[in-house]
């Protein structure tokens, strides 16, 4: 029990996710998680409404498999087999959280500055959630895909957008982490 309760290393990780990746690209498909937004807009009837949504969402059917598997894996992750430890973060990293506002830091992954109960039924909160939502969204579509679905997929497939997706996303990563955030809190 004790090898699941840890953190695997890269060298378990990383060939784990190069054997899902041949996978999918043995049975051709495409591994994300974006398209089933889509999916689920076109099972919802968006159809009806734009052609955008005119797929045979059968087709993707294997996809929302991955998506029912997230959550699940994550349920039981959270649950089950993460124990009450603190995470193991930089003690400058710990200082410069602490100075934006945020508390109880290194003892939970989402800060409750963001998504406790009291910053949620907030308007801030709110409006940060709803603006960061919809960023999120419009971005994994004008992208055609989303950071999963280009960092992992396209770079092994060795795709130009891809890499350029990337690369967006990782300037967007520094200039909300070091400019946005701040802001904000």
């Amino acid at each position: 029990m004790d090898i699941i309760l840890q953190p695997w290393a890269w060298y378990v990780g990383g060939p784990l996710i190069a054997i899902s990746l041949l996978l999918y690209f043995y049975f051709g498909q495409n591994f994300g998680a974006s398209t089933n937004f889509e999916t689920l807009c076109t099972m919802a009837g968006a159809d009806k409404f734009s052609d955008y949504f005119k797929k045979d969402w059968k087709d993707r059917d294997f996809a929302l498999l991955f998506v029912v598997g997230l959550i699940i894996g994550g349920f039981i992750s959270a649950y089950f087999l993460t124990p009450n430890q603190t995470i193991d973060l930089n003690p400058k990293t710990v200082n410069e959280l602490s100075e934006l506002g945020f508390s109880n830091i290194g003892n939970q992954y989402f800060p409750d500055e963001i998504f406790g109960d009291a910053a949620v039924f907030s308007l801030k909160g709110f409006l940060i959630l709803l603006i960061s939502g919809v960023f999120v969204g419009f971005g994994t579509r004008y992208a055609g895909g989303c950071t999963s679905g280009h960092a992992i997929t396209g770079l092994s497939s060795l795709q130009l957008p891809s890499l350029l997706a990337v690369i967006g996303f990782f300037i967007g990563g520094i200039i909300a982490t070091w400019f946005i955030v701040p802001l904000l809190f």
